[in-house]
């Protein structure tokens, strides 16, 4: 039988103010068991693992050093935030993280006053935090500190950069904590992660120009007018003589470190030295993503989010899939390389999700062909369509949540000028345990709208093959492609790579009663609900397969529009402006007066938990939609 693991300090931590009262000799036990915790949890209890050990002792040094909740954390890249979550009253909890009506999967304001603000995707801190620091200086809180802590790869976003060009002219005190662990989801790659990897400062500089301004103070001679230019006289003079360029301090933010992350007593030290000093303030920390889970540490892409595993083994408990259906980003990223192959101007793209989305398997094959370009989604847009203006074919693929940060990239840099970048929206509809900030509800409603765009969805694996050979034919234009997280249905997935008729969908089976048009994969459960209400009823039902959602299969729309007088449509996105609406609005237009009940998520952000129960919360399950057919049926008068 397992022993149960003794938690003796961490027990008696309700709140911050109970750490607060521990002797700072006693903090590294703390972080020793808050660490025991956090493995022994995830190891029955699947969440994000490496970036969570991570910044263990950071979080214990943030915690005991500030007065929080009253000053704020704003943490970036919410899942290194467990340890946070765990010393600021949910300990007893946390074996709910994750899970349907349990804590949530990233900070979230609505569950704790100690969640500062939303931070499912990343580099959004420093902005949050600058926003928070001005807030606090015009409410004339002087004593609230504001903390920024961005890291796990979130530094190579656009918006981190936006944050730092504003917090370098805005008059602010924020101090920005830098995690360098050298990694994102897969390895850090960029300019930014080797000029992190080298940028040292020297302590014995720090103290005496501490110690030098305070006195330039009590003389006088420093002032708020002056002190800007001083700090660049001062970070020249120290580019001279150390012989290196500091980009934080060319931008007027006072730089220290790198320091090491897992000392607490030193992060305590250097933290209580700079929390009180005038103007922005950047300190960088060294990590090591998986800290203190040696197989974590030693292969951090797998153990980001490594499912269920033993802890005293470091053994990943995976299940036999041998005669599963494969996973859909397997196939997009097999079929990927077999495209590659016979095209030598197919060219893949990704921020920061090789591993994630399958596509490490053309990087393995043709690394020249292959770019990670960091979490930045705009720029992974632009750059694709740099490619394509120059006749290479790029295939980027970013989860759809993620896609939504990039929208006007898409617009003014693909569609207007009719680009051919194909854009494989992986991780499309709902995605489980990680909740509102991932959910790839949107897409269908936010890329509708734009003109140029081929929008499709595939309804099985052997459909997302063709859509991918159909989308890298010359002059195609900008082409999406959605598909979900998780399974297929298909064993034998490998089906002859041909093209399909853009703007034409598929009459799965023929009926007379009542349409049922579905788009993307969603349409296997909406098959399923058929063929039970069929059998239960003794009635047919005609189920069309969209697979375009633009541009739309009029032709299909008119027969259905003239034969049937009740439609059920059922999407895996939003209902507002998705591809009910489209169906909607083609009736509409064309004087068609059908009953039609869509299907989809409904106007709010839908929570975490596993799929199967957020569908049927949502009403996109199979038995919703038998249910929805029995009652139109009853309707009508049929049974």
């Amino acid at each position: 039988m397992e022993q149960e693991i003794s938690y003796e300090l961490l027990n008696k931590i309700d709140s911050p103010k109970d750490l607060r009262l521990l002797p700072p000799e006693s903090l590294p036990e703390v972080c020793n068991e808050l660490r025991q915790k956090i493995i022994d949890e995830l190891s029955r209890n699947p969440g994000h693992l490496g970036s969570n050990l991570g910044v263990i002792e950071l979080t214990v040094a943030l915690h005991y050093t500030f007065n929080t909740p009253y000053d704020r954390i704003v943490w970036d890249v919410g899942h290194q935030a467990y340890g946070h979550k765990i010393l600021t009253g949910r300990r007893d909890l946390f074996y709910t993280n994750r899970k349907l009506n349990g804590l949530c999967p990233f900070p979230s304001p609505a569950e704790s006053e100690y969640d500062t603000f939303t931070c499912g995707h990343a580099s959004n801190s420093i902005s949050a935090a600058l926003g928070m620091a001005v807030a606090a200086a015009r409410k004339g809180e002087k004593d609230r500190k504001v903390v920024a802590v961005i890291g796990d790869g979130s530094m190579s976003g656009g918006l981190a950069f936006e944050g730092l060009n504003n917090v370098s002219s805005t008059p602010n005190n924020l101090l920005i904590i830098l995690n360098d662990n050298n990694m994102a989801i897969d390895r850090s790659v960029g300019g930014m992660k080797q000029y992190l990897l080298n940028l040292q400062t020297s302590e014995q500089y720090n103290k005496l120009r501490y110690k030098l301004s305070q006195k330039f103070h009590q003389w006088g001679i420093l002032n708020e007018e002056r002190r800007k230019s001083l700090i660049r006289f001062g970070n020249s003079l120290k580019s001279m003589l150390m012989q290196q360029q500091n980009i934080f301090e060319g931008l007027n933010i006072r730089y220290f470190g790198p320091v090491n992350g897992h000392d607490v007593l030193s992060l305590i030290k250097v933290l209580k030295d700079i929390k009180d000093m005038k103007g922005p303030k950047l300190l960088h920390i060294h990590t090591i993503k998986g800290k203190g889970f040696a197989p974590a540490e030693k292969a951090a892409t797998i153990w980001h989010a490594p499912g269920i595993f033993n802890k005293e083994t470091g053994e990943r408990i995976i299940n036999d899939t041998t005669n599963m259906p494969p996973l859909f980003q397997d196939v997009f990223g097999n079929t990927l390389l077999e495209l590659a192959k016979q095209n030598d101007k197919i060219i893949g793209v990704t921020p920061a999700m090789p591993t994630g989305c399958s596509m490490n398997i053309l990087m393995k094959e043709f690394p020249d062909r292959t770019f990670d370009v960091g979490i930045a989604e705009g720029h992974a847009i632009t750059f694709s369509g740099g490619m394509a203006k120059e006749g290479l074919v790029p295939f980027c693929n970013i989860y759809s949540s993620f896609m939504q940060r990039a929208y006007d990239n898409i617009i003014h840099d693909i569609a207007i000028q009719k680009l051919n970048v194909i854009m494989c929206l992986d991780r499309a509809g709902l995605v489980g345990e990680d909740g509102p900030t991932h959910h790839g509800v949107f897409d269908l409603a936010y890329l509708r709208p734009i003109p140029n765009l081929t929008i499709s969805s595939p309804y099985d694996e052997h459909e997302l093959r063709k859509l991918m050979y159909t989308a890298q034919l010359p002059d195609q234009g900008p082409f999406v492609i959605r598909y979900p997280r998780g399974r297929g249905v298909l064993i034998d997935w490998k089906c002859p790579l041909e093209a399909v008729p853009i703007g034409k969908g598929r009459k799965l089976k023929d009926g007379d009663v009542l349409a049922i048009i579905t788009l993307g994969p969603i349409g296997n459960a909406a098959s399923k609900a058929i063929e039970r209400a069929e059998k239960d009823t003794g009635m047919r039902f005609v189920h069309y397969d969209l697979r375009f959602l633009k541009p739309l299969d009029e032709e299909m729309l008119h027969e259905i529009g003239k034969r049937y007088p009740k439609i059920i449509t059922v999407e895996d996105g939003v209902l507002k402006g998705g591809m009910g609406s489209a169906i909607l609005e083609f009736m509409s237009d064309n004087g068609y007066t059908p009953q039609i009940k869509r299907l989809g998520i409904p106007d709010k952000f839908i929570q975490h938990g596993p799929v199967k129960d957020l569908y049927s919360i949502c009403g996109i399950d199979t038995e919703t939609i038998y249910q929805t057919i029995i009652q139109l049926t009853k309707s009508e008068g049929k049974i």
